[in-house]
């Protein structure tokens, strides 16, 4: 199976080459590593420039925008930007972020998994963060869920889902919408992977409402967002954020933003969701 990877990065001029020397130290070697710059006002596209002279797999693609972060926009679209530049065929395509240190059999294992279940649409493994000197699960999403930072896709579950949503929500959205067209998601507890800086700590204060648009968009109704919103303010320990969920979601709902799926795609996913909740419940 032939690997592409596609890395958004900015201002990574600290990190960037911890997460190149660990991929391109992977027993199983990527196809094409593609590193988006996007508008770096640090030394970051340097250094990508440096690797990409002594490794031909590495390629250095430069965006300019602006410098807010606003969460699912600026690096999904960073992302679909490297996406276009890409012109080696792959099975396999990789979201990664900048700031991270794989495992050197991280690549082999998840080759190794979709190749051995044709089913398999999206798999990973899991983010891990430095707290007190200890490595610890970064705990903010089920364990079913792969995180944003290292998404990987089957080429074709990746064109059923007909690419990634510029929106928050877009590593949630991916998920849903793989499982209406028939794929199995998978993660794997053995592959940590370390995360070299917590998510979400660049977001500026326009993001605040994002979230609630997020479970608007993907058409979860009043009750399942209230219930998902009490859910991830109580996971980031921040009961305010609750009340800026719900209002990003009434907001959306009163200015009729436009919806990130169609209502068939949307009843499957309400009906998945509470099935999980079910699930856990009982």
């Amino acid at each position: 199976m032939k690997i592409a990877i596609i890395i958004p990065a900015y201002n990574e001029a600290d990190l960037i080459h911890k997460t190149l020397d660990s991929l391109l130290a992977q027993t199983f070697k990527a196809e094409k590593i593609i590193v988006v710059d996007d508008g770096s006002t640090d030394e970051t596209p340097q250094i990508i420039a440096s690797y990409a002279e002594k490794h031909p797999e590495v390629e250095l693609v430069e965006k300019n925008s602006e410098a807010a972060h606003l969460p699912g926009s600026k690096v999904v679209q960073a992302f679909n930007y490297g996406l276009n530049q890409l012109n080696t065929d792959y099975d396999l395509l990789c979201k990664f972020d900048a700031d991270l240190i794989f495992p050197e059999n991280y690549l082999e294992t998840i080759k190794d998994a979709f190749s051995q279940n044709p089913k398999l649409g999206m798999y990973g493994g899991f983010c891990y963060v430095e707290r007190n000197g200890n490595w610890e699960l970064e705990n903010l999403t089920n364990k079913d869920h792969i995180r944003g930072a290292l998404k990987c896709y089957r080429k074709a579950c990746f064109e059923a889902i007909g690419g990634l949503k510029t929106a928050m929500g877009w590593d949630t959205l991916d998920e849903l919408l793989a499982q209406y067209h028939g794929w199995e998601v998978g993660t794997n507890p053995d592959l940590q992977v370390k995360h070299l800086k917590p998510t979400g700590h660049t977001y500026s204060t326009k993001a605040k409402y994002k979230q609630g648009e997020a479970f608007y968009g993907m058409r979860y109704g009043f009750l399942l967002t209230l219930i998902a919103s009490a859910k991830l303010a109580l996971r980031k320990k921040s009961p305010k954020l609750f009340k800026n969920y719900l209002s990003g979601y009434l907001r959306a709902k009163q200015k009729h933003l436009p919806f990130l799926v169609n209502e068939k795609e949307g009843a499957f996913i309400r009906k998945l969701r509470w099935n999980k909740i079910r699930e856990k419940l009982f």
